[in-house]
C-alpha cells in the first residue's frame, strides 16, 4: 500500500471540547489512483450507532452490524450480549479508497465514541463494548497504532486511550433486524438519546465529507 506522510491539521494543544476537533492523521494512506473497493472493520459500542454514524459518509458505499473477536459457534446476539464471548459489536464498512482514506475513517471513529473508556460506551458495559480497530494487514496497524499514538500524545482526550489493535479473523454479520436499525427505528428511545446525537456530531463535524439528507 501506498503510504501519505502529512503534518497538516495535528493539533498543538489539547480541544476544548474532548474529541470535536481531532488532528487529521500524520500518517495515511494516499487516496487511490483509481476505483475500487475496500472494508474496514470497527468496534466502538453498540453497532446501531456506529453504522449510523458511518452511513451518510461520502465515499461509503455499504455499512453493516457485525460480530468481530469470536468464533463462529457463538457469533449471536444472545450470547454476544450477555458479554459470554469475545466478540465486539462491530461493523464492516466498505468504502472507496479514491474518495475517502483509511485515515480520514479513522478520525471519524474516535470522534464518533469515548476512546478512553474501557470495556464500555456509557451504559453499554461489557467487553463486547469495546473499542477496537481489527486490522486486515501490518500497514492498517501501523497507521491505526501510530495515530492512537499522535492522540494521545496530542492529549486529545483526558484520559489515554484504551482502543485495542486486532487482527480480523472474521467478520460474521449480525442478524438481520439489526440491519440499518437506525433508519427504520428514528424513534426507538435508544436510538434517539444514543444514536442520533453521535450521527448529528458527526455530520456538524465532518460537513464537507457527509452525502446530502435525503427529502421527506
Amino acid at each position: 500500500m501506498m503510504v501519505l506522510m502529512s503534518l497538516f491539521g495535528i493539533a498543538c494543544s489539547r480541544p476544548s471540547h474532548g474529541a470535536d476537533d481531532l488532528p487529521a492523521p500524520a500518517e495515511d494512506f494516499a487516496l487511490a489512483e483509481e476505483a475500487g473497493e475496500k472494508t474496514i472493520v470497527l468496534a466502538g459500542g453498540c453497532f446501531w450507532c456506529t453504522e449510523a454514524v458511518f452511513e451518510q459518509l461520502e465515499g461509503v458505499t455499504d455499512v453493516v452490524s457485525g460480530y468481530a473477536g469470536g468464533t463462529q459457534e457463538t457469533a449471536n446476539y444472545e450470547m454476544v450480549a450477555n458479554g459470554v464471548t469475545d466478540h465486539a459489536e462491530a461493523i464492516a464498512i466498505t468504502y472507496d479508497p479514491a474518495k475517502l482514506t483509511f485515515g480520514q475513517l479513522l478520525r471519524v471513529f474516535f470522534t464518533a465514541h469515548d476512546p478512553t473508556t474501557l470495556n464500555a460506551q456509557g451504559a453499554d458495559k461489557g467487553r463486547q463494548y469495546r473499542s477496537a480497530v481489527f486490522y486486515a494487514d501490518e500497514d492498517e496497524k501501523r497507521v491505526a497504532g501510530a495515530y492512537i499514538q499522535q492522540l494521545n500524545d496530542a492529549e486529545a482526550f483526558s484520559d489515554p486511550i484504551v482502543t485495542t489493535l486486532e487482527p480480523l479473523e472474521a467478520f460474521y454479520l449480525a442478524e438481520q433486524y439489526h440491519q440499518d436499525f437506525v433508519q427504520k427505528h428514528p424513534n426507538h428511545p435508544y436510538v434517539r438519546v444514543r444514536a442520533l446525537p453521535k450521527v448529528k456530531k458527526v455530520r456538524s463535524t465532518f460537513s464537507a465529507q457527509v452525502k446530502p439528507l435525503r427529502a421527506k
